[in-house]
């Protein structure tokens, strides 16, 4: 299955169609509108299983319940760098570390399981004077998180979180910035902020913005972190454990945080894994540690994966939603994967 890409028809520049925006503006309220032109297609491959060529679904704490490899002859599919489910985990809003916003609807089967992508827009992410840029370095998007009716967005290099509306992201300049609270001094280049998440209001922090650097680090090798708003914000730290790299996070509905990692070698090839922190363990000075509960590599369906996103379905079950940023290299895919989440909530 496939579905339309609504992008400008000219070139590799900044993009903004009517389409684009309107598929931005309604992605928590209505269906998308098809486009009428300036469209292209994205095509859907199926991925049944995870582990190449077995039949196995239980990995450690997930089941695996379907994926997509996405590809297109168009040059704006691709540089996915974080993703966030609607509630009826219909549709999604995702960030592109090219400094894109992108947007549509999963089409799913009678059982919820992934069958191909419908309205993919695109449209770039504008700073505070209502422009964009194709100058990767002012909007290296790397994270999204959505908190009320504010999306917040992370981005390294120009270290910042700038908050957007939710009913019009794709047209909309920021409206503000969070303190980051990690001194500036201490950001590595390309290895900044890299996770946003907010907490459960539910949880301990209460709803609390997060966000943790890809890889920069303190004098001991861990990794910064911040809790940003609230009675509680201030610096903490992730354990690094070498070779992995954060990548992107995401809490569970009891406050725990799961974060997505990466590692790469030409010996080795492409490996990722997920780890599992306290919720209550985060706070300003302290260090935490977390258990992996997946881990895959070489023999796996995976690719440089960057984003990571928890929803709850209609059954009332957890899901972790996986998407990989191929660089825009012929080399590697666009990849969806979902699992069905069965350790402790």
């Amino acid at each position: 299955m496939s579905g339309a890409v609504s992008v400008s028809a000219k070139g590799g520049g900044i993009v903004r169609t009517a389409v684009a925006v309107a598929a931005l503006a309604v992605f928590f309220v209505s269906p998308l509108m098809a486009a009428e032109d300036g469209t292209i297609i994205v095509n859907s491959r199926l991925i049944e299983n995870f582990r190449i060529g077995s039949s196995q679904t239980r990995f450690g704490e997930f089941e695996f319940v379907g994926g997509l490899e996405l590809s297109s002859s168009s040059s704006h599919l691709g540089a996915m760098s974080a993703i966030r489910l609607s509630a009826a985990r219909s549709r999604f809003l995702g960030v592109m570390d090219t400094g894109f916003w992108y947007a549509g609807r999963f089409a799913r089967d009678e059982d919820g399981r992934l069958l191909g992508v419908e309205d993919f827009a695109v449209s770039p992410i504008l700073d505070g004077s209502g422009t964009g840029s194709d100058e990767k370095w002012k909007f290296d998007a790397e994270g999204l998180a959505v908190r009320g009716e504010e999306i917040l967005v992370s981005f390294e290099r120009n270290h910042r979180v700038d908050i957007y509306p939710t009913d019009s992201p794709g047209n909309a300049k920021p409206t503000g910035s969070l303190p980051v609270q990690i001194p500036m001094h201490e950001f590595r280049g390309n290895r900044g902020l890299e996770t946003v998440a907010v907490a459960p209001e539910s949880s301990q922090l209460a709803g609390a913005v997060v966000v943790v650097t890809e890889k920069s680090l303190n004098t001991s090798g861990d990794i910064f972190a911040a809790i940003l708003t609230g009675p509680s914000k201030g610096v903490f730290f992730i354990k690094r454990d070498p070779p992995f790299d954060v990548t992107d996070g995401d809490f569970l509905p009891n406050g725990d945080l799961l974060l997505l990692e990466r590692r790469f070698s030409i010996a080795q090839g492409v490996g990722m894994r997920i780890r599992r922190f306290d919720g209550s363990r985060i706070a300003p000075g302290n260090l935490i540690d977390g258990e992996t509960v997946l881990e895959a590599g070489f023999g796996h369906q995976i690719d440089n994966m960057e984003g990571l996103d928890v929803s709850t379905g209609e059954d009332g079950r957890i899901y972790v939603t996986l998407v990989s940023d191929d660089n825009h290299s012929i080399l590697q895919r666009n990849l969806v994967l979902e699992f069905r989440y069965l350790g402790d909530q």
